[in-house]
């Protein structure tokens, strides 16, 4: 990294005020992003999905928890896969806890993974984290556009994040909203890739660092990451 442009109290003050304009400018914009993102249209959903939990077979309104908003976030871990995916580790961290508060504006958070229940349970609790996490038992991932088979992945080009692509492997992460009516359950937003970024404390701190994510250098980002207990220091 250049060394820093270094400058006078005055002139780092107007430089700094030059940009809380574009910042400003910024948050208007995700206010109204936002307002859109709500005014979406929503997907009515007629499927039946089923899920493992610690007491067995629940459905789709049972991630509910009596509540009427519902966020899943798709997380990384195969059936035949030994740990989570590192970087949905990373998201994970930055995610435990906030249930309580979610919670309080009508809207539950679970995790759900490709993985038998026991198998993702196990790796949660040697991480520490608490939010609820549940095994897709059916093809929850698969119509949500974030697990392929390998024959997909081989062909190199699976649908993911509203478009045809190639993907390097049969698990990818994504966030979705649901809504809870009656009896009636929809879809009302999606996002993958990039769209998580808003989720991870940590990257949102690291990009006020003159630093910032210090990832240009490497083969691909999030090549740093390493699950919080499998870091060397």
């Amino acid at each position: 990294m250049p060394a820093k442009t270094t400058t006078s109290r005055d002139d780092w003050t107007a430089a700094r005020l030059k940009l809380l304009e574009r910042e400003k400018g910024h948050t208007r914009e995700r206010d109204a992003i936002a307002k859109a993102r709500r005014d979406l249209p929503a997907l009515k959903i007629e499927k039946t999905y089923t899920f493992e939990g610690p007491d067995g077979s629940e459905t789709l309104a049972d991630l509910f928890d009596g509540r009427s908003q519902l966020l899943v976030y798709h997380f990384m871990y195969g059936p035949d896969w030994d740990e989570g995916c590192p970087s949905c580790s990373f998201w994970a961290d930055n995610l435990d806890g906030i249930d309580v508060h979610l919670a309080h504006r009508d809207t539950s958070l679970v995790f759900v993974s490709t993985a038998p229940f026991a198998t993702i349970d196990a790796y949660r609790k040697r991480m520490g984290w608490r939010f609820k996490w549940r095994g897709d038992a059916g093809e929850f991932n698969r119509d949500m556009n974030v697990s392929f088979t390998r024959e997909e992945v081989d062909s190199g080009s699976v649908y993911y994040n509203f478009r045809q692509q190639p993907f390097p492997a049969t698990e990818a992460h994504g966030l979705t909203a649901w809504l809870r009516e009656g009896e009636d359950t929809y879809l009302t937003y999606a996002t993958y890739s990039r769209g998580l970024d808003w989720f991870n404390g940590a990257y949102q701190l690291l990009d006020l660092t003159p630093k910032g994510r210090n990832e240009d250098d490497l083969d691909y980002n999030q090549g740093w990451v390493r699950r919080h207990d499998q870091y060397a220091d």
